[in-house]
């Protein structure tokens, strides 16, 4: 059989099981995104049948569905809700650096990973998923929620503090000189400066270069600048994400109405992709090992990731189940985490143990985030009513 016949049935396999995995998500109740996750696993590295002749396309495929995801956030935003939200929220972002960047450091130091290891891990376990977090927002109807403004406004600091991170990181584990980093992380800083005053003072101008009364041709813009600013930020060692998001808020009124609608089918195709290929690259094989001390981690982060929603939500003046909703949809970690690991075992400078360790604790805080988002409010609602009756 030809390798582009094995390609077909391959990703139309792929995304039949996905269409049978998102009914039985919503038939039982939940988000898709962990059996999204675990069908991957089944079927990748080390898997019962692993997929080789989809990967030239899933691995790009997912790049997409990452801009998507944050993309269609970012037309949630205006630049000037963005602004303030970051205003009001940059303590939360520093108490969110403290607490959830403090575990994954000390486990490393306790591994013996010494100081760049400690470095490494203390950003797997510091940053949520905002690929996740976007899609359960959408998928659980939360996006107009009063907390949703918090939970925006910590993960686009945690993906600003990465423009400062990622240079510093790259940097120490290629042994390149303070000066080399420091110069890195200011085109960092820089790039995202820019972006932002376009969105501020020149929105109006960008909806017009990508608005077109013809569908076709305005899906065809706004998917290509999507692209484009995307590829740009992350060559200018800004995260892809970033860029969508902010070329996102930098779109507004019935230019962003009309791309929400034409854009949510792709985004719902390309983000359940990037779900699967997360999965795909994870060698089960690996995970039993290092899975006790995963699980102490994601027990341990779980709990520090609900109390920075918490404290954030509450400085808004969000009520309670509010805060607990905003502590919820933080907890995922996934695609930065990921790449994090990715580049310290790579450079021969950590141990390549935390690979394995990586892979497993963000698998499992990837099923969590999802599930943790799902039952909370329900959780507490029960748990409240039991107190009242026995009162």
């Amino acid at each position: 059989m030809h390798d582009t016949a094995i390609s077909l049935i391959e990703l139309g396999a792929v995304f039949f099981g996905l269409g049978i995995l998102g009914r039985l998500a919503w038939k039982i109740g939940i988000s898709p995104i962990p059996l999204y996750l675990l069908g991957g696993v089944a079927f990748g590295t080390g898997g019962l049948i692993p997929l080789h002749g989809i990967q030239p396309f899933t691995h790009i495929a997912s790049e997409i569905g990452v801009v998507l995801l944050l993309l269609l956030l970012g037309l949630e935003y205006s630049a000037g809700e963005l602004v303030t939200g970051l205003r009001r929220s940059w303590v939360a972002g520093l108490i969110d650096i403290v607490l959830n960047a403090a575990p994954g450091a000390l486990v490393a130091l306790a591994l013996g990973w010494g100081p760049i290891g400690a470095l490494a891990m203390a950003g797997v376990t510091y940053i949520s998923s905002s690929g996740i977090v976007a899609k359960v927002l959408g998928d659980l109807g939360r996006l107009g929620n009063r907390e949703t403004p918090v939970i925006l406004s910590i993960l686009v600091f945690e993906d600003l503090a990465m423009a400062v991170y990622l240079p510093i990181l790259t940097a120490l584990l290629a042994g390149v000189s303070f000066i080399g980093g420091l110069t890195a992380v200011g085109v960092s800083l820089l790039v995202i400066t820019v972006v932002l005053v376009i969105a501020l003072r020149f929105g109006k101008y960008v909806s017009a270069i990508v608005d077109s009364p013809d569908p076709e041709v305005f899906l065809l813009r706004l998917l290509g600048a999507a692209l484009l600013v995307a590829g740009l930020a992350s060559e200018l060692q800004v995260s892809a994400a970033v860029g969508s998001f902010l070329l996102g808020i930098a779109i507004s009124g019935s230019t962003a109405q009309n791309a929400t609608r034409m854009l949510e089918p792709l985004r719902d195709l390309f983000a359940a992709v990037f779900f699967v290929v997360f999965g795909l690259n994870t060698d089960p094989e690996l995970i039993p090992p290092v899975l006790p001390i995963a699980l102490g981690l994601a027990v341990l982060t779980v709990v520090t990731k609900v109390l920075t929603g918490w404290i954030a939500a509450r400085m808004q003046g969000v009520a309670r189940m509010g805060r607990l909703r905003a502590g919820a949809a933080l907890v995922a970690r996934g695609e930065f985490s990921i790449v994090i690991a990715g580049l310290a075992v790579s450079s021969g400078a950590v141990n390549g143990q935390m690979a394995a360790l990586s892979t497993a604790y963000v698998l499992l805080m990837a099923i969590l985030g999802p599930v943790a988002a799902r039952v909370v409010e329900p959780l507490a609602r029960a748990v409240l009513t039991r107190r009242t009756q026995a009162a």
